[in-house]
């Protein structure tokens, strides 16, 4: 079971690639194509539901050509 902490993480984290997607113009779908993964898959990182690997979190950032450490941030 998460812990409250790691649960805010994800949001947080999820709430950074939604706002660089937009920044960068994408669809969730346009994304999830980019990055090779599955739409539903980004709506859920997007919506802090996904505990998503260092390498599916390098996939997203390759696609929206920014940093893994933008996602990581403590805004």
């Amino acid at each position: 079971m998460q812990s409250l902490d790691d649960s805010r993480l994800l949001v947080r984290i999820g709430a950074a690639v939604r706002a660089r997607r937009k920044e960068c113009g994408l669809s969730q779908h346009q994304l999830a194509l980019l990055s090779g993964l599955d739409r539903t898959f980004v709506g859920g990182v997007e919506r802090g539901e996904r505990n998503l690997s260092v390498i599916t979190l390098h996939q997203i950032s390759k696609a929206l050509d920014a940093s893994i450490t933008l996602f990581l941030q403590d805004k």
